[in-house]
């Protein structure tokens, strides 16, 4: 069976510069597998707080997002006590940071 899939590593590197030619801060703050790890978003609102999206897939098969904190803004330090117990059940997860005050990011999907 043939997966016709970007690898992780090259989607999500897209992704993080298309926010750089846009003059949008984002980062990769944890590096995970390159060719199929999955994706968590940090989306930090700045005076608004942080969201935190994990990756998924919704009925259809397309790209979805899975809102923690049922979709709410939390602390800094929250979202990251959040992620940090993700790694730990996740070693090949992948965790960019986007600093953007209305919480946009590029890697489209709808959260369910």
């Amino acid at each position: 069976m043939s997966d016709d899939r970007l690898k992780a590593d090259i989607w999500i590197m897209a992704h993080v510069r298309q926010c750089s030619s846009l003059g949008v801060s984002a980062m990769v703050v944890r590096h995970g597998d390159d060719r199929g790890g999955s994706l968590m978003l940090k989306i930090n609102r700045l005076e608004n707080g942080c969201r935190v999206l994990s990756q998924a897939v919704d009925e259809d098969g397309s790209r979805a997002w899975l809102a923690a904190f049922k979709g709410a803004a939390v602390p800094e330090a929250e979202a990251d006590a959040y992620i940090a117990r993700a790694i730990g059940r996740d070693p090949d997860l992948w965790v960019v940071e986007i600093e953007h005050k209305d919480g946009w990011h590029p890697f489209g999907g709808r959260e369910i």
